[in-house]
C-alpha cells in the first residue's frame, strides 16, 4: 500500500496548506480503490500519510469538526451521483 501523495510546497517543513477538498479527494481514492472501507475511523488514514503531513492533515480535519473516530464515509457525505 503506497502512501497518500499530498503535494507539499517545501520538502524540508510540513505545509498547512492541506485544504479539506484535498483531503476528501484522497480518501475518496482509496476508498473507490478498495484500500479503506467507508466504515473505519479516520484515524486509519494515518497508516497512508508520511507523519510529519499527518499532522497538518489532522490539523485540517479537526478544524473541519472531523473527529478522528468519526468514520470515513462522514467525511465523504457530500457525494453527488450523476446517474440519480
Amino acid at each position: 500500500m503506497s502512501p497518500i501523495t499530498l503535494p507539499s510546497p517545501s520538502a524540508s517543513a510540513p505545509s498547512t496548506n492541506y485544504t479539506i477538498t484535498m483531503i476528501k479527494d484522497e480518501v475518496r481514492h482509496l476508498v473507490d480503490t478498495g484500500v479503506v472501507s467507508r466504515r473505519q475511523p479516520l484515524y486509519v488514514l494515518c497508516e497512508f500519510i508520511p507523519p510529519r503531513e499527518w499532522v497538518c492533515v489532522e490539523t485540517e480535519l479537526e478544524r473541519c469538526e472531523y473527529l478522528l473516530r468519526d468514520q470515513i464515509g462522514d467525511l465523504m457525505a457530500n457525494e453527488s451521483w450523476e446517474n440519480d
